[in-house]
């Protein structure tokens, strides 16, 4: 019986395995031909990959040649660092907001809703805000700095390789940071509230209330607000391209702005094709942990 309802349902099966292999693995499998197509020899080879991870341009660099005290490090290097700064940050300020929203603050509709603003609004729209908070004539950034007498940090930070990189991260932070308060902030509507009450006849502090009751049926929230965050910082590209540009001299370039040059502005579509492999390659690990986790 269930061989003959499996029978009857492959025609339905039919026009959905078509649009899968036109719009998704034809895709795939050119991308990775294509990656490996070299025009000069017309044959296949690893030298679209040698030369986009060791070019010295820094408007396409992935991996700079040296290892520098200052910008550009190159795309690859820079996604990293903004996976390594962002996601703990945006993950503990979140889980951090939340909890004293809900136990805290009266009325936190209206703060969540000013926090969530950063998620709704177009990407390059952010960019731009985050351009403008950084800049020296009406940014409120280097005018805080500025009245600290910190000289270094009153200028436009994203003009200059020290400080472009740092300024989109931060930007970052607060354009993500509404997405990982409503994630905890409904995760935390889940805990009964007879546990923190059962805590609180114990003697237990605030923080070993957080620390030992709420933090633990948090994970599986985190586990989401992380996974989100870094496949969101690894194919960022919006921000940077509204923002800087990859710029000044590429202290800010990422991989998708890297593909997006090769492929647009170089018309090089094989070394993009091989960009957008090394993207996937290093965002699988992510889905793969990411996968791992919701299983258990």
């Amino acid at each position: 019986m269930a061989s003959k309802r499996s029978f009857k349902a492959i025609p339905f099966l039919v026009p959905l395995l078509i649009l899968i292999s036109i719009f998704v693995l034809y895709p795939i499998a050119a991308t990775i031909y294509y990656s490996l197509y070299d025009p000069r020899s017309s044959s296949l080879s690893l030298n679209n990959y040698v030369t986009v991870l060791t070019s010295t341009n820094p408007l396409y660099a992935l991996i700079s040649r040296s290892v520098s005290t200052t910008p550009p490090w190159g795309a690859l290097l820079h996604n990293i660092l903004w996976v390594t700064i962002h996601v703990p940050v945006v993950t503990l300020l979140g889980m951090a907001i939340a909890y004293i929203l809900k136990f805290y603050v009266r009325g936190s509709t209206l703060i969540k809703a000013m926090l969530f603003t950063g998620i709704v609004i177009p990407p390059a729209i952010g960019g731009l805000i985050v351009r403008f908070i950084f800049d020296a004539q009406i940014g409120l950034v280097p005018k805080a700095f500025s009245l600290l007498g910190i000289e270094p940090l009153s200028r436009t930070w994203t003009s200059y390789p020290e400080t472009a990189l740092l300024a989109l991260i931060l930007g970052s932070i607060w354009i993500w940071l509404g997405f990982s308060v409503t994630v905890f902030s409904a995760a935390l509507e889940t805990i009964p509230r007879s546990h923190v009450e059962a805590a609180k006849l114990f003697g237990a502090s605030d923080w070993q209330i957080f620390y030992r009751v709420i933090a633990p049926q948090l994970k599986p929230a985190a586990v989401i607000v992380v996974v989100m965050t870094a496949l969101w910082d690894m194919k960022i590209f919006d921000i940077v391209y509204a923002s800087t540009q990859g710029g000044p001299g590429g202290s800010s370039t990422v991989l998708a702005l890297v593909m997006y040059d090769y492929f647009s502005r170089a018309l090089d579509y094989y070394r993009a094709a091989a960009v957008a492999v090394i993207l996937t390659l290093a965002v699988i690990p992510v889905i793969f942990i990411a996968i791992r986790r919701m299983e258990k």
